[in-house]
C-alpha cells in the first residue's frame, strides 16, 4: 500500500511571516513570493464582506486556488500543500500614494483593496493561465479576467499578530506604526492583513490577523 505523503503547510514553513507574536511588533524582511491577486473597491456605505466587489472577488480567487490545486494533484513530483490564508492590501483613494495614515474609521472615501493568496514556488504563470482557462470552461465566474498572477516582494516590514475582532485593530496598528518609527523606520506602501481565522467559524474574540506594513 502506497504511503500517503503529508501536505506541506507553508504557514508552518514560513512561521516568521504567518505566525508572529501578539506580544510586540517585529521588523522582518519579507521575501519574494508568488500570489494570485484581484483588486477591488469598497465604496462609502458598503460593508466589506457584503460589498459588490468583495463578493465578486472571493469566488474567483478561491476558484483559481482550488482549480490549481486539483489540476496539479498527482502530477510528477509536485508536492501537495495546504491552501494558504486570504491576505489583503488596503489603502484609501485619497491617501498620499500610500496608506501610512490608514484608519479603519475613515470610510468617507472609497477603500481600495487587493485580495490575494500566496502560491508555492512550483506554481508558475503558465500554471495560472492554464487554471484560469479551466475555471472559465467549467464555471466562468464574473470577474475572472481580473485575476492575475504576480511575483511580489514586500521587503522590509513591521508586523504583529492581532487577536480579536477586525473592528478592534486600530490600537494594535498604531502600536505597530509607533514601534517602527521609534526604531528609526519610515512607513511606506500599503497596509497588509493576513486572515488566519475564518470569521464564519471563529468567535470574533479569537480571530487571528497578521498586521503588516512596509518600512524603509
Amino acid at each position: 500500500m502506497k504511503k500517503k505523503t503529508a501536505k506541506i503547510d507553508y504557514k508552518k514553513v514560513l512561521a516568521e511571516l504567518y505566525r508572529p507574536s501578539a506580544a510586540e511588533p517585529v521588523i522582518i524582511d519579507v521575501p519574494e513570493m508568488n500570489f494570485i491577486m484581484m483588486d477591488g473597491t469598497i465604496h462609502p456605505g458598503e460593508e466589506v464582506g457584503t460589498s459588490r466587489d468583495f463578493q465578486m472577488v472571493m469566488p474567483v480567487l478561491y476558484g483559481m486556488v482550488y482549480t490549481l490545486k486539483f489540476m496539479l494533484k498527482g502530477k510528477g513530483n509536485i508536492p501537495d500543500s495546504v491552501i494558504m490564508p486570504l491576505e489583503g492590501l488596503w489603502w484609501f483613494e485619497s491617501a498620499r500614494g500610500d496608506s501610512s495614515d490608514f484608519e479603519i474609521s475613515k470610510h468617507n472615501a472609497p477603500w481600495r483593496f487587493t485580495a490575494m493568496i500566496m502560491q508555492p514556488e512550483h506554481i508558475t504563470r503558465e500554471c495560472f493561465l492554464e487554471a484560469r482557462e479551466e475555471l472559465k470552461r467549467k464555471k466562468d465566474p464574473q470577474g475572472l479576467e481580473r485575476a492575475r498572477f504576480e511575483v511580489w516582494k514586500e521587503g522590509l516590514s513591521v508586523q504583529i499578530m492581532h487577536i480579536g475582532p477586525y473592528a478592534e485593530e486600530m490600537p494594535v496598528i498604531k502600536q505597530m506604526h509607533d514601534f517602527a518609527i521609534q526604531q528609526g523606520y519610515e512607513l511606506h506602501g500599503k497596509h497588509h492583513e493576513i486572515y488566519m481565522g475564518d470569521p464564519r467559524r471563529t468567535k470574533p474574540e479569537k480571530l487571528k490577523t497578521v498586521l503588516r506594513h512596509p518600512v524603509k
